[in-house]
């Protein structure tokens, strides 16, 4: 039988999801789109945090151009882009923080999946890039994300000249959150993760789902919708909780775990 795309695995209210075609670099193929698509749709309710992380060499060398190269009509690249894209904004919208474990290399529609999740933890021999425009492609959807999450002058450096950037570099520039060496990586995102799940339910979705919409809102608009989040938040029975703990000294006991 065929391995599956992605393997799963669900642990302590954590949901690790491993891209699973290493002889293919983990390149976002149709299969994988679909497979990954079909994950985050059904995440268990239990789920609080998600890790992305591959088998491999590479973490994901984005679109595969051999499955691409058998098609010429627009219509095709039309509704393969509209899946990517569809796959990006799923990992925004859901309700869960979304954290990617990048061990290797992370390449065009691979870095536009590590600057779309929320967080990003590499391991020090980690590569970014995006490179399309070495083959006359300019990468237009990862721009969409690099844009959003560093300084534009730096975005459209890697999207201009398609040289790729060490880990390092990419936590300067704010593509990720942090760097290790390779034997931690997974020791370290989940730390982050187990930090995140300790936090209330009801805060970490509030503020995820405020976080991304008021980026695309002018200055008035989005103090607005912050203050309205605020005010919804306060009605949670956590907030007075953790009032309350902060007070009396103690840990909060979360009513919506």
């Amino acid at each position: 039988m065929t391995e599956p795309y992605v393997l799963t695995h669900h642990d302590a209210a954590i949901s690790r999801l491993t891209l699973n075609r290493a002889s293919a670099f983990n390149a976002l193929s149709e299969g994988m789109l679909n497979a990954l698509q079909d994950e985050l749709d059904q995440l268990p309710q239990s789920t609080r945090v998600v890790v992305i992380n591959a088998k491999g060499k590479a973490f994901c060398a984005g679109h595969d151009l051999k499955e691409m190269r058998q098609h010429t009509e627009q219509a095709y690249f039309d509704a393969l882009f509209k899946r990517c894209s569809h796959l990006m904004n799923t990992l925004l919208t859901i309700r869960q923080p979304v954290i990617a474990e990048v061990h290797g290399l992370a390449t065009a529609a691979g870095c536009q999946l590590v600057a779309t999740c929320d967080l990003a933890v590499a391991a020090d021999s980690a590569k970014f890039g995006v490179s399309g425009i070495d083959v006359g492609l300019f990468c237009s959807t990862p721009a969409v994300a690099l844009s959003r999450n560093m300084n534009r002058k730096r975005a459209m450096q890697m999207l201009m000249t398609g040289e790729f950037i060490d880990a390092h570099q990419a936590n300067d520039w704010g593509l990720i959150n942090e760097v290790t060496c390779a034997d931690e990586l997974t020791q370290a995102v989940t730390v982050l993760a187990e930090k995140i799940k300790a936090k209330s339910e009801i805060a970490v979705r509030t503020g995820k789902t405020l976080f991304y919409k008021q980026l695309e809102c002018g200055i008035n608009d989005a103090y607005a919708m912050a203050g309205e989040a605020m005010a919804c938040n306060m009605m949670a029975d956590d907030v007075g909780e953790g009032i309350d703990a902060f007070i009396e000294k103690r840990k909060p006991i979360w009513r919506h775990q």
